[in-house]
């Protein structure tokens, strides 16, 4: 699973350049004809799929994220070869054009599976669910239930040397990638609390992003480099700026915590600048009985 994390990550800092199954198989060190079977099976995708689709979804964040760019530009970035192929693509993918996705309320919040735009209105569910709801809340009511109060401010916050497992899909099943991760990490002496910060890192948006597709890395902090093998990858977070929000919640409370800091990110003139984590600062066991006492955090620049 190493080998297969290094092209995902390959894809994802390569986008704009051509990518060939005989590159993608050449990054994993296997044959093309092992490579895509291989990949298929463990990511649930063909590689072409794969790349098209973090095409797509790379040139959606942009165009929400990044207002000075054109869409020439932002096709180009994204590894199209003309604005006409990435014109179809979009439009194949998301069902509309890149001006008119341009255009749409951006900010989004969550509340028990289902989507709101920053004036309250549901835009959309993305799980389903059998519960019954009432989507014609008056303002308070829908602040109250999707809003939490806390201090955010922005941090300077320092690089991360972390290993980590992926989960993809619905965010409270990556219990299972901490467990593998854990199993990995204790019997190296990896895990030494409370000079190892554990963290979770979201590399999708989820406004743009299926749920089955989107990819969480269960993480933990190195104090040095070390070997990884099977299913454990290891990064580097940057140094970056942040917005940071920190919170003491039960399993019920990271909807409204991540709702809270994105609310005032949107409020305070920032734009996303990277992939968002949460860090916490308990142990594995408090984790394991519903305790988080945990910052959001998310990459920021200015508008």
């Amino acid at each position: 699973m190493a080998r297969i994390y290094r092209v995902m990550n390959f894809v994802e800092s390569h986008i704009d350049q051509v990518l060939t199954l005989d590159v993608l198989a050449a990054v994993a060190c296997f044959s093309p004809y092992h490579f895509h079977r291989i990949f298929q099976v463990l990511v649930g995708e063909t590689p072409a799929n794969f790349v098209q689709r973090i095409r797509v979804e790379k040139a959606a964040r942009l165009l929400r994220n990044e207002p000075k760019m054109s869409i020439s530009e932002i096709a180009f970035a994204c590894g199209f070869g003309s604005v006409s192929l990435f014109s179809r693509s979009f439009r194949a993918h998301f069902g509309t054009t890149a001006k008119e996705f341009r255009l749409r309320e951006v900010h989004v919040y969550l509340s028990r599976g289902l989507r709101y735009s920053k004036n309250g209105q549901l835009l959309s569910k993305i799980v389903k669910r059998d519960f019954d709801f009432d989507t014609h809340l008056c303002s308070v009511k829908l602040k109250n239930l999707i809003f939490m109060e806390s201090k955010i401010e922005i941090k300077e916050m320092p690089e991360m040397r972390v290993a980590y497992v992926r989960h993809r899909g619905e965010y409270e099943k990556i219990g299972k990638a901490y467990e593998t991760l854990m199993k990995w990490a204790g019997p190296r002496g990896l895990y030494r609390f409370p000079e190892t910060k554990t963290l979770t890192i979201y590399q999708d948006d989820p406004s743009i992003t299926e749920l089955e597709n989107v990819r969480q890395d269960a993480c933990i902090t190195l104090a040095e480099d070390v070997p990884v093998e099977g299913e454990i990858g290891k990064a580097i977070i940057p140094a970056q700026k942040c917005a940071v929000g920190r919170f003491q919640i039960g399993f019920d409370g990271f909807e409204k915590a991540w709702n809270t800091v994105w609310l005032w990110v949107t409020e305070n003139g920032y734009l996303p600048a990277g992939s968002a984590y949460e860090l916490y600062h308990n142990s594995v066991e408090d984790s394991m009985h519903g305790r988080f006492d945990m910052e959001v955090c998310i990459p920021v620049k200015a508008m």
